[in-house]
């Protein structure tokens, strides 16, 4: 099992920057694949960005590809998502999440994600 501890987000201006970090506990932590999904008011929850067991491989939504980096620490067992160049359009809850075994790595599908973190507010003003 894998327990997932969301921190960051906050408040920031159009165009700042934020990081989100995901602290995972278990052993299995670097079997599986990591993903940031988010929920806007009224609308589902959406695929922001993917992150292979071992980092080296990354897939981001196009609406968030140049500005957003997701990076791991197998160390650590964190996960991370740096936001730069932010946009009112990206405010939302962001969620960390494992990728299902059958989700594919560049559409993950939030119903195949077995563990959540607890989701953390991130609003951008305009």
């Amino acid at each position: 099992q894998v327990q997932l501890v969301q921190s960051g987000g906050g408040l920031v201006q159009a165009g700042g920057s934020l990081r989100l970090s995901c602290a995972a506990s278990g052993r299995i932590f670097n079997h599986y694949a990591m993903a940031w999904f988010r929920r806007a008011p009224g609308n589902e929850r959406e695929f922001v960005a993917t992150i292979s067991p071992s980092g080296e491989t990354t897939y981001y939504a196009d609406c968030v590809k140049g500005r957003f980096r997701i990076s791991r620490d197998n160390v650590k067992n964190m996960v991370y998502l740096q936001m730069s160049s932010l946009k009112p359009e990206d405010t939302a809850i962001y969620y960390c999440a494992t990728v299902g075994a059958g989700s594919a790595l560049a559409s993950p599908s939030p119903s195949d994600s077995a563990y959540w973190g607890q989701g953390t507010q991130v609003t951008v003003s305009s």
